[in-house]
């Protein structure tokens, strides 16, 4: 009898184990399709969007704040230099998002896919950590003495961060598909196609 009730036992324990294992969701793989291709999205709008010299020369340059001086109101002077503050304001927080998003799927996820040497990773987590420490000192810069408190900085932040992003683009260069090679063009010597 004490069999029966020891059989029994695991039994109903084995069910139970059954049932919680068939009510978990199922997980998503490690380093699954769509954080690969999420982090290339992210990577192009850092590098098309965000980065490009034209856009943050035209960010924190001073030509528009010279054309505005020229109109010689205070209020429309003012009125320019509060709302480029709030542009180069949220450019520098996408831009901090943007690389912290990149920095973590390239500490969780990236190792899986490339074979990037020691120093490379060491010189690529300086670069992360330079980079955000560069973005927070040009944040506040922005936030005590405007726009155009630091332009060279944000022209350096801005290098800096298209660096990041050319490392992070060239191990994940696997995901830029490539042009096929036309077939038209190779022949074989007596003219036949191959």
């Amino acid at each position: 009898m004490m069999q029966l009730v020891i059989f029994l036992a695991l039994a109903v324990g084995l069910l139970v184990l059954l049932l919680m294992a068939m009510r978990r969701q199922p997980s998503h793989a490690a380093g699954s399709a769509g954080e690969l291709v999420t982090a290339k999205k992210t990577l192009e709008s850092l590098q098309l969007g965000l980065l490009p010299a034209e856009l943050v020369d035209q960010i924190f340059g001073e030509r528009d704040l010279t054309y505005v001086g020229t109109i010689g109101s205070n209020e429309i002077r003012s009125l320019f230099l509060s709302e480029r503050k709030r542009l180069a304001l949220t450019w520098i927080r996408r831009v901090r998002e943007q690389v912290r998003a990149l920095k973590d799927f390239h500490v969780s996820r990236s190792r899986m896919f490339t074979q990037m040497s020691r120093w490379r990773e060491l010189s690529l987590a300086f670069d992360f950590a330079g980079l955000e420490g560069r973005c927070r000192v040009l944040q506040l810069l922005l936030l005590w003495r405007g726009p155009y408190a630091a332009p060279g900085f944000a022209r350096r932040t801005a290098a800096t961060a298209g660096r990041v992003c050319s490392t992070l683009d060239q191990s994940l260069a696997f995901l830029t598909p490539s042009i096929p090679v036309s077939l038209a063009s190779e022949s074989d010597a007596d003219g036949s196609m191959v």
